[in-house]
């Protein structure tokens, strides 16, 4: 199905039309990297090249200020070409794009890092751990921040640092005793004393390199302790984390258009004509049509109520509820292109078998579905209970 309907401006055509010049080069090694659990330092180092990276970054700064419609549609483009490369670069978009917005940090912090930015710097926070789970659950840090004279000393362990070999900065969250808080510092990648343990070994976004980072007594600068939250930053509303589902509506979008491909094409002698003239396979299609036009229309509704300041003020759970309808319609959407091509499906050659695998990684991003779908029902109740 076309995106033709979600192109609204000049900009998103522009930068559209400036990454699907790279689709060869973007896809040629995703089955290769995906085999090896090989970061695509290529595709991350193209975008880089191209200025995508600084997009998020307000005119004020020297980016280009693009909304969250924007990113979502470029994010959602570049996955369908490799998701690996679209869920890496979408966490770089997506911290760029909320620091700014909310100005989550010192104007001069922020004026600094913006030229770091503009110079290729890479950046991703570094939450979670393997004690406390997913940071959105409220678990306090292990990793620890003391004030030692002018510095902070940082030790600690994070996992699931997705990005890690290339990444110039990592925004770490440590426990500050003093502060009875949760921090967050700025860490510049040659940092004494930080160090990648290469644990990742998993099934989905192999490439994604998504190691432990492991900070042993990390001195960090008083500038560098940039952000101080008394309780879980998930509870903020944040647009920016909407590039986690566009991942995975792009990841969708790619099974279904091979899927059709293999529909028109696949003529077996038992047939006169393709296998796309069949009604159960018509219904396969019909049915990942409807799946991923949901999902797209939901998803960027919740993109536009965002990046409109008075529809902003009445969400509630649309954020998380459009992470959890994408990435479940995605999975769905996947499923049925396999029952589609059958059983060449799962041969290792064949992409749906990766997208199969990587798609399930979104269940594992926050939010959850289970904290989604509770929250949903505690507003509900709120809201019945304030009448």
């Amino acid at each position: 199905m076309s995106k033709e309907l979600f192109i609204r401006t000049s900009l998103q055509r522009e930068w559209l039309e400036k990454l699907l010049k790279y689709e060869k080069d973007f896809k040629e090694d995703s089955q290769e990297n995906d085999k090896q659990s090989s970061f695509p330092k290529k595709n991350v180092n193209k975008l880089v090249e191209m200025g995508y990276t600084k997009l998020t970054l307000p005119v004020e700064y020297g980016g280009e200020g693009i909304r969250v419609t924007d990113m979502v549609l470029l994010q959602e483009t570049i996955a369908s070409l490799d998701s690996v490369t679209g869920l890496a670069i979408g966490w770089h978009q997506g911290v760029v794009g909320e620091l700014y917005e909310k100005k989550l940090w010192e104007k001069e912090k922020l004026k600094s890092f913006a030229q770091e930015v503009l110079n290729g710097a890479l950046v991703n926070r570094a939450v979670s751990e393997a004690q406390t789970g997913s940071p959105t659950r409220g678990g306090r840090p292990g990793t620890n921040a003391v004030k030692k004279g002018s510095k902070w000393v940082i030790s600690g362990q994070k996992n699931f640092t997705t990005m890690s070999p290339v990444l110039t900065h990592f925004l770490v969250s440590a426990w500050v005793e003093e502060k009875q808080g949760i921090g967050f510092f700025l860490i510049p990648r040659d940092s004494k004393g930080l160090s990648i343990k290469e644990t990742w070994d998993v099934i989905a976004m192999r490439g994604s390199e998504s190691h432990d980072l492991v900070l042993d007594h990390v001195e960090v600068a008083e500038e560098n302790f940039v952000e101080l939250n008394h309780g879980p930053r998930g509870d903020k509303i944040n647009g920016w984390i909407l590039h986690i589902p566009a991942c995975y509506l792009g990841i969708a979008q790619s099974a279904r258009d091979y899927a059709l491909k293999f529909a028109v094409e696949h003529s077996p002698n038992s047939i006169s004509g393709s296998i796309s003239q069949l009604p159960n396979v018509q219904s396969l299609l019909g049915r990942i049509d409807l799946e991923l036009m949901k999902a797209r229309h939901f998803l960027y509704s919740v993109a536009e109520a965002y990046d409109d300041a008075e529809r902003r003020s009445h969400i509630t759970n649309e954020l998380a509820a459009a992470k959890h309808i994408v990435t479940n319609s995605a999975i769905t959407i996947v499923d049925l292109s396999m029952r589609l091509v059958g059983a060449k499906s799962l041969q290792m050659s064949n992409p749906l078998q990766r997208y199969y695998r990587d798609v399930r990684a979104g269940l594992h991003n926050p939010p959850m579905d289970d904290m989604t779908i509770s929250k949903l029902a505690q507003t509900a109740i709120k809201e019945a209970e304030n009448k």
